[in-house]
Protein backbone atom coordinates (compact mmCIF):
# COMPACT_ATOMS: atom_id res chain seq x y z
CA UNK A 1 0.00 0.00 0.00
CA UNK A 2 1.65 3.19 -1.09
CA UNK A 3 1.23 6.55 1.12
CA UNK A 4 -1.57 8.10 -0.48
CA UNK A 5 -3.66 4.69 0.00
CA UNK A 6 -2.52 5.11 3.80
CA UNK A 7 -3.69 8.48 3.78
CA UNK A 8 -6.98 7.53 2.71
CA UNK A 9 -7.59 4.60 5.10
CA UNK A 10 -6.46 6.29 7.98
CA UNK A 11 -8.96 9.39 6.96
CA UNK A 12 -12.24 7.15 6.12
CA UNK A 13 -12.27 6.09 9.52
CA UNK A 14 -12.83 9.47 10.85
CA UNK A 15 -16.48 8.61 9.15
CA UNK A 16 -17.28 5.77 11.01
CA UNK A 17 -19.76 7.27 13.26
CA UNK A 18 -21.82 9.21 10.78
CA UNK A 19 -22.00 6.41 8.24
CA UNK A 20 -23.42 4.64 10.97
CA UNK A 21 -26.31 6.91 11.12
CA UNK A 22 -26.99 7.11 7.54
CA UNK A 23 -27.31 3.65 6.97
CA UNK A 24 -29.18 3.22 10.58
CA UNK A 25 -31.46 6.02 8.75
CA UNK A 26 -31.83 3.53 5.19
CA UNK A 27 -32.26 0.59 7.26
CA UNK A 28 -34.08 1.26 10.67
CA UNK A 29 -31.83 -1.14 12.81
CA UNK A 30 -28.74 -0.24 14.80
CA UNK A 31 -26.96 -3.35 14.23
CA UNK A 32 -27.55 -3.79 10.47
CA UNK A 33 -26.30 0.18 10.16
CA UNK A 34 -23.25 -1.29 11.89
CA UNK A 35 -22.80 -4.37 9.67
CA UNK A 36 -23.37 -2.11 6.43
CA UNK A 37 -21.06 0.51 7.79
CA UNK A 38 -18.29 -1.79 8.61
CA UNK A 39 -18.77 -3.60 5.00
CA UNK A 40 -18.87 -0.42 3.83
CA UNK A 41 -15.40 0.62 5.45
CA UNK A 42 -13.41 -2.18 4.18
CA UNK A 43 -14.53 -2.17 0.64
CA UNK A 44 -13.59 1.35 0.71
CA UNK A 45 -10.11 0.47 2.36
CA UNK A 46 -9.56 -2.36 -0.15
CA UNK A 47 -9.76 0.29 -3.15
CA UNK A 48 -7.81 2.87 -1.50
CA UNK A 49 -5.48 2.63 -3.72
CA UNK A 50 -7.95 3.03 -6.20
CA UNK A 51 -9.72 6.40 -4.89
CA UNK A 52 -8.36 9.22 -8.13
CA UNK A 53 -9.61 12.50 -5.85
CA UNK A 54 -12.20 13.09 -8.47
CA UNK A 55 -15.08 13.57 -5.98
CA UNK A 56 -14.26 14.15 -2.64
CA UNK A 57 -13.79 11.52 0.01
CA UNK A 58 -16.82 12.09 1.84
CA UNK A 59 -18.59 11.46 -1.40
CA UNK A 60 -16.89 8.15 -2.21
CA UNK A 61 -17.57 6.37 0.54
CA UNK A 62 -21.26 7.53 1.21
CA UNK A 63 -21.58 6.20 -2.39
CA UNK A 64 -20.37 2.84 -1.45
CA UNK A 65 -22.30 2.72 2.19
CA UNK A 66 -25.67 3.75 0.01
CA UNK A 67 -24.82 0.69 -2.36
CA UNK A 68 -24.21 -1.57 0.70
CA UNK A 69 -27.75 -0.36 2.20
CA UNK A 70 -29.67 -0.28 -1.53
CA UNK A 71 -28.42 -3.93 -2.06
CA UNK A 72 -29.55 -5.31 1.95
CA UNK A 73 -33.31 -3.30 1.29
CA UNK A 74 -33.45 -5.59 -2.26
CA UNK A 75 -34.52 -8.72 -0.36
CA UNK A 76 -36.20 -7.26 2.56
CA UNK A 77 -39.56 -6.11 3.75
CA UNK A 78 -39.53 -2.72 5.37
CA UNK A 79 -39.35 -2.23 9.16
CA UNK A 80 -42.07 -0.48 11.05
CA UNK A 81 -43.15 0.69 14.73
CA UNK A 82 -46.36 -0.84 15.79
CA UNK A 83 -48.53 2.05 14.72
CA UNK A 84 -47.55 1.56 10.81
CA UNK A 85 -49.37 -1.37 11.33
CA UNK A 86 -52.52 -1.14 12.66
CA UNK A 87 -55.27 1.12 14.92
CA UNK A 88 -54.51 1.67 18.53
CA UNK A 89 -55.60 -0.82 21.43
CA UNK A 90 -57.24 -0.99 24.13
CA UNK A 91 -55.02 -0.43 27.14
CA UNK A 92 -57.10 -3.28 29.26
CA UNK A 93 -56.40 -5.74 26.88
CA UNK A 94 -53.14 -8.12 26.86
CA UNK A 95 -50.34 -7.06 24.32
CA UNK A 96 -50.80 -10.72 22.26
CA UNK A 97 -47.77 -12.58 20.65
CA UNK A 98 -44.89 -10.93 19.63
CA UNK A 99 -43.57 -10.22 16.31
CA UNK A 100 -40.26 -11.38 14.19
CA UNK A 101 -37.82 -8.87 16.22
CA UNK A 102 -37.01 -8.43 12.50
CA UNK A 103 -40.45 -6.10 11.52
CA UNK A 104 -39.52 -3.67 14.30
CA UNK A 105 -37.30 -0.48 13.76
CA UNK A 106 -34.99 -0.65 16.55
CA UNK A 107 -33.53 2.48 18.50
CA UNK A 108 -30.04 4.08 17.81
CA UNK A 109 -27.54 4.48 20.89
CA UNK A 110 -26.54 8.23 21.68
CA UNK A 111 -26.88 11.49 20.09
CA UNK A 112 -27.15 14.77 21.58
CA UNK A 113 -31.06 15.99 23.04
CA UNK A 114 -29.55 19.51 22.50
CA UNK A 115 -28.48 18.91 18.89
CA UNK A 116 -29.79 21.61 16.37
CA UNK A 117 -33.50 20.51 15.40
CA UNK A 118 -32.02 19.62 12.16
CA UNK A 119 -29.48 17.29 13.68
CA UNK A 120 -32.01 15.92 16.31
CA UNK A 121 -34.76 15.21 14.15
CA UNK A 122 -32.65 13.20 11.59
CA UNK A 123 -32.58 10.24 13.69
CA UNK A 124 -35.86 10.85 15.65
CA UNK A 125 -37.72 7.46 15.58
CA UNK A 126 -40.98 9.31 14.15
CA UNK A 127 -38.79 10.00 11.13
CA UNK A 128 -36.50 7.19 10.80
CA UNK A 129 -40.33 5.23 10.42
CA UNK A 130 -41.52 7.84 7.81
CA UNK A 131 -38.33 7.12 5.61
CA UNK A 132 -39.15 3.68 5.57
CA UNK A 133 -42.26 4.18 3.56
CA UNK A 134 -40.39 5.55 0.64
CA UNK A 135 -38.88 3.44 -1.84
CA UNK A 136 -35.10 2.48 -1.24
CA UNK A 137 -34.01 4.88 -4.08
CA UNK A 138 -35.93 7.77 -2.92
CA UNK A 139 -34.75 7.30 0.73
CA UNK A 140 -30.84 7.59 -0.37
CA UNK A 141 -32.08 10.12 -2.36
CA UNK A 142 -33.81 12.36 -0.02
CA UNK A 143 -31.11 11.73 2.84
CA UNK A 144 -28.33 12.42 0.83
CA UNK A 145 -29.96 16.06 -0.31
CA UNK A 146 -32.14 16.86 2.50
CA UNK A 147 -29.61 15.80 5.67
CA UNK A 148 -26.54 15.20 4.30
CA UNK A 149 -26.28 18.28 2.31
CA UNK A 150 -25.00 16.56 -1.21
CA UNK A 151 -25.68 17.82 -5.03
CA UNK A 152 -28.11 17.46 -6.91
CA UNK A 153 -25.39 15.71 -9.24
CA UNK A 154 -23.93 14.08 -6.62
CA UNK A 155 -26.96 12.31 -5.98
CA UNK A 156 -27.44 11.08 -9.90
CA UNK A 157 -23.99 9.84 -10.38
CA UNK A 158 -24.38 7.51 -7.44
CA UNK A 159 -27.15 5.99 -8.49
CA UNK A 160 -26.18 6.42 -12.28
CA UNK A 161 -28.98 8.36 -13.91
CA UNK A 162 -29.91 12.03 -15.43
CA UNK A 163 -29.80 15.00 -13.27
CA UNK A 164 -33.72 15.44 -13.86
CA UNK A 165 -34.21 11.66 -12.72
CA UNK A 166 -32.37 12.52 -9.60
CA UNK A 167 -34.74 15.65 -8.95
CA UNK A 168 -37.59 13.98 -9.79
CA UNK A 169 -36.95 10.85 -7.35
CA UNK A 170 -36.26 13.91 -4.57
CA UNK A 171 -39.86 16.13 -5.14
CA UNK A 172 -41.15 12.53 -5.15
CA UNK A 173 -39.91 11.04 -1.87
CA UNK A 174 -40.81 14.95 0.06
CA UNK A 175 -43.77 14.87 -1.22
CA UNK A 176 -44.62 11.00 0.48
CA UNK A 177 -42.56 11.96 3.29
CA UNK A 178 -44.81 15.36 3.77
CA UNK A 179 -47.90 13.16 3.36
CA UNK A 180 -46.91 10.60 6.22
CA UNK A 181 -46.14 13.07 8.80
CA UNK A 182 -48.98 15.58 8.46
CA UNK A 183 -50.55 14.15 11.44
CA UNK A 184 -47.37 13.83 13.21
CA UNK A 185 -46.95 18.12 12.74
CA UNK A 186 -50.02 18.59 14.00
CA UNK A 187 -48.45 18.07 17.29
CA UNK A 188 -46.19 21.08 16.99
CA UNK A 189 -42.70 21.37 17.13
CA UNK A 190 -40.97 18.92 20.20
CA UNK A 191 -39.06 21.16 22.54
CA UNK A 192 -35.80 22.25 22.73
CA UNK A 193 -33.14 19.94 24.26
CA UNK A 194 -32.95 21.71 28.01
CA UNK A 195 -37.21 21.59 28.11
CA UNK A 196 -36.82 17.95 27.51
CA UNK A 197 -34.26 16.72 29.86
CA UNK A 198 -36.73 18.36 32.83
CA UNK A 199 -40.00 17.05 31.15
CA UNK A 200 -37.62 13.56 31.12
CA UNK A 201 -36.26 13.86 34.48
CA UNK A 202 -40.38 14.35 35.81
CA UNK A 203 -41.73 11.23 33.59
CA UNK A 204 -38.71 9.36 35.24
CA UNK A 205 -39.89 10.19 38.73
CA UNK A 206 -43.77 9.93 38.29
CA UNK A 207 -42.93 6.57 36.75
CA UNK A 208 -41.50 5.50 39.44
CA UNK A 209 -43.66 6.46 42.01
CA UNK A 210 -46.73 5.22 39.29
CA UNK A 211 -48.44 8.73 40.09
CA UNK A 212 -50.86 8.61 37.57
CA UNK A 213 -52.02 12.15 37.63
CA UNK A 214 -48.15 13.18 37.54
CA UNK A 215 -47.91 11.29 34.49
CA UNK A 216 -51.66 12.67 32.81
CA UNK A 217 -49.63 16.40 33.37
CA UNK A 218 -46.97 15.43 31.34
CA UNK A 219 -48.39 13.38 28.76
CA UNK A 220 -49.69 14.94 25.64
CA UNK A 221 -53.46 14.67 24.95
CA UNK A 222 -52.77 12.21 22.14
CA UNK A 223 -49.52 11.20 23.24
CA UNK A 224 -49.15 7.11 22.14
CA UNK A 225 -47.51 4.47 24.15
CA UNK A 226 -45.74 1.31 21.58
CA UNK A 227 -44.32 -2.07 22.87
CA UNK A 228 -42.63 -3.63 20.31
CA UNK A 229 -41.86 -6.64 19.45
CA UNK A 230 -45.30 -6.34 20.32
CA UNK A 231 -47.84 -4.91 17.86
CA UNK A 232 -50.21 -3.49 20.90
CA UNK A 233 -50.24 0.19 20.93
CA UNK A 234 -52.17 2.98 22.89
CA UNK A 235 -53.51 6.17 22.37
CA UNK A 236 -54.03 9.15 25.00
CA UNK A 237 -53.76 9.03 28.54
CA UNK A 238 -56.76 7.11 29.53
CA UNK A 239 -55.58 3.84 27.68
CA UNK A 240 -52.41 4.22 28.90
CA UNK A 241 -53.47 4.65 32.36
CA UNK A 242 -55.68 1.33 31.75
CA UNK A 243 -52.86 -0.50 30.49
CA UNK A 244 -50.36 0.73 33.22
CA UNK A 245 -52.57 -0.45 35.99
CA UNK A 246 -54.18 -3.11 34.24
CA UNK A 247 -51.88 -5.86 32.31
CA UNK A 248 -48.61 -3.47 33.42
CA UNK A 249 -48.97 -3.28 36.74
CA UNK A 250 -46.23 -5.57 37.63
CA UNK A 251 -43.89 -1.88 36.16
CA UNK A 252 -45.00 -0.54 39.59
CA UNK A 253 -41.87 0.62 41.80
CA UNK A 254 -39.63 0.23 38.55
CA UNK A 255 -36.38 1.88 38.43
CA UNK A 256 -35.69 3.75 35.75
CA UNK A 257 -31.87 4.38 34.73
CA UNK A 258 -31.57 7.56 31.99
CA UNK A 259 -29.68 6.84 28.51
CA UNK A 260 -29.94 8.81 25.46
CA UNK A 261 -31.31 6.93 21.69
CA UNK A 262 -32.17 8.44 18.82
CA UNK A 263 -31.05 12.05 19.98
CA UNK A 264 -33.77 11.75 22.77
CA UNK A 265 -33.96 11.12 26.50
CA UNK A 266 -34.48 7.17 26.65
CA UNK A 267 -34.05 4.89 29.96
CA UNK A 268 -33.25 1.51 30.79
CA UNK A 269 -36.70 0.10 32.88
CA UNK A 270 -35.80 -2.31 35.95
CA UNK A 271 -39.30 -4.19 37.10
CA UNK A 272 -39.16 -5.51 40.63
CA UNK A 273 -38.60 -9.48 40.53
CA UNK A 274 -41.14 -11.26 42.22
CA UNK A 275 -38.62 -13.12 44.59
CA UNK A 276 -37.73 -9.13 45.99
CA UNK A 277 -34.09 -9.66 44.98
CA UNK A 278 -33.79 -6.60 43.31
CA UNK A 279 -34.34 -5.71 40.14
CA UNK A 280 -34.64 -7.22 36.09
CA UNK A 281 -34.33 -5.60 32.94
CA UNK A 282 -37.60 -4.94 31.76
CA UNK A 283 -37.79 -2.24 28.81
CA UNK A 284 -35.58 0.75 27.16
CA UNK A 285 -38.21 3.36 27.10
CA UNK A 286 -37.72 5.76 24.30
CA UNK A 287 -39.34 9.40 24.85
CA UNK A 288 -40.59 11.88 22.13
CA UNK A 289 -41.69 15.26 22.54
CA UNK A 290 -44.08 17.83 20.80
CA UNK A 291 -43.74 21.40 22.61
CA UNK A 292 -44.13 21.05 26.30
CA UNK A 293 -44.93 17.70 26.55
CA UNK A 294 -43.88 14.27 25.80
CA UNK A 295 -45.87 12.48 22.52
CA UNK A 296 -44.57 9.58 22.37
CA UNK A 297 -43.31 6.82 24.61
CA UNK A 298 -41.79 3.66 22.65
CA UNK A 299 -41.00 0.83 25.34
CA UNK A 300 -38.64 -1.72 23.13
CA UNK A 301 -38.83 -5.30 25.07
CA UNK A 302 -35.99 -7.08 23.67
CA UNK A 303 -33.74 -6.13 26.91
CA UNK A 304 -31.11 -9.34 26.36
CA UNK A 305 -30.03 -7.73 22.92
CA UNK A 306 -30.31 -3.64 23.88
CA UNK A 307 -29.45 -3.16 27.05
CA UNK A 308 -25.63 -4.15 26.27
CA UNK A 309 -25.73 -2.07 23.11
CA UNK A 310 -27.15 1.57 25.64
CA UNK A 311 -24.83 -0.03 28.46
CA UNK A 312 -26.48 -1.05 30.65
CA UNK A 313 -26.48 -3.41 33.54
CA UNK A 314 -28.40 -7.39 33.14
CA UNK A 315 -29.19 -6.62 36.79
CA UNK A 316 -30.14 -4.80 39.65
CA UNK A 317 -29.67 -5.12 43.63
CA UNK A 318 -32.53 -4.91 45.89
CA UNK A 319 -30.84 -1.47 47.57
CA UNK A 320 -30.26 0.21 43.84
CA UNK A 321 -31.97 3.73 44.08
CA UNK A 322 -29.99 5.62 41.87
CA UNK A 323 -31.46 7.08 38.30
CA UNK A 324 -34.86 8.48 39.38
CA UNK A 325 -36.16 9.67 42.90
CA UNK A 326 -37.98 7.40 45.25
Amino acid sequence: MNDKARAVVLELDAYRGELVRHCYRMLGSYAEAEDAAQQALVRAWRNAGKFEGRSSLRSWVYRIATNVCLDALAAGRRRALPMDLSGPSDGAAPPGVPADSALWIGPLPGGDPADSAMTGESVRLAFVAALQHLPPKQRATLLLRDVLGFSAREVADLHGCTLASANSALQRARSTLADRRDGADELGLPAPGGTQQVLAERYAAAFSRYDMEELGLLLHVDATLSLPPYAKWMCGMADIKSWLTGPAVGCRGSRLIPTVANSSPAFGQYRPRTDRTGYEPWALQVLEFSGDRIASITAFRDTALLFPQFGLSGHLSAEACFGVPT
